[in-house]
């Protein structure tokens, strides 16, 4: 599944497509993805201006002139395409519709966005933009790891007397918003932190400089255009090339990178997901 960094890339791609342009026509070719769409979505996008689009979390938020929020998931299969923007920002012509191109925005500036997801565990909603942080998927999510409020006190607070191993706490939503496996994967080794570890045993020290690693390498991963695995595409049909700056993730049997280590780095099975990481570095 796409992690912020990746969302974070899309988000900025469609910025150049969608902010402040009218959605001339919006085509939904099926009742449904994950959940069912909102009643009369295509009816209620038609004609309105997409007046910013920001991310919150994993999600792309489009708040929109008719004083709604239009919620974008990807979900683990979904993407979002880019063609025909007279801008010059993407050059490729207009597709032939794809059986999976479930949701087609027209836009008036002669762009179209497409959300195809083969899958279907994406998601669009609908609602009040004044009420966004109410809604059952973003009440429960904590502060951004990018943002002001999350800080070194605040994961200190949030680990205090946890019994959860460290690895599955930063992948709580509710303490940090947007982490996924492979980024936490990293932040860890390069935090010198074993994934095994209890959230609750490690010192406040040592979970204080867990923030900034995290920031770090968020920011290495934005900047270079979001990792490109299994079906991730950029807006614009770039791949993202961070996956080859991975220290540990998905390199289980390789040599640990930390000069002078010499170790293999190892994988095990946390909460049903891999966890990669180098045991003589990571304690």
């Amino acid at each position: 599944m796409p992690e912020l960094p990746e969302v974070e890339t899309v988000r900025r791609g469609l910025t150049l497509a969608m902010e402040g342009v009218v959605i001339q026509r919006a085509e939904v070719n099926r009742p449904d993805l994950r959940w069912p769409f909102p009643d009369r979505m295509a009816d209620r996008l038609a004609g309105q201006r997409i007046d910013s689009l920001r991310r919150r979390s994993k999600y792309i938020l489009g708040d929109l002139s008719s004083g709604e929020t239009l919620l974008i998931h990807l979900g683990m299969s979904g993407r979002m395409t880019v063609s025909g923007d007279p801008l010059g920002h993407f050059v490729h012509e207009h597709p032939m519709p794809e059986k999976h191109d479930h949701v087609v925005f027209h836009m008036a500036n002669g762009a179209r966005v497409t959300f195809n997801d083969p899958r279907r565990f994406g998601a669009m909603d609908l609602f009040p933009t004044a009420t966004a942080e109410e809604h059952k998927l973003l009440s429960v999510l904590g502060p951004e790891p990018l943002g002001n409020d999350f800080h070194e006190q605040h994961l200190i607070d949030a680990f205090k007397d946890k019994n959860s191993p460290v690895k599955s706490a930063l992948l709580d939503q509710g303490i940090v918003a947007g982490l996924g496996n492979i980024y936490v994967c990293e932040a860890l080794y390069r935090s010198g932190v074993s994934p095994r570890r209890k959230a609750g045993q490690i010192s406040a020290s040592r979970v204080a400089a867990l923030v900034p690693v995290i920031r770090q390498v968020l920011q290495e991963a934005i900047d270079a255009g979001g990792s490109s695995l299994r079906d991730f595409r950029q807006a614009n049909g770039e791949l993202g090339y961070f996956q080859h700056s991975f220290d540990v993730y998905g390199r289980e049997g390789e040599l640990c990178r930390t000069a002078g280590c010499g170790s293999i780095i190892k994988r095990i099975i946390q909460s049903g997901r891999s966890s990669f990481y180098c045991a003589k570095c990571q304690r």
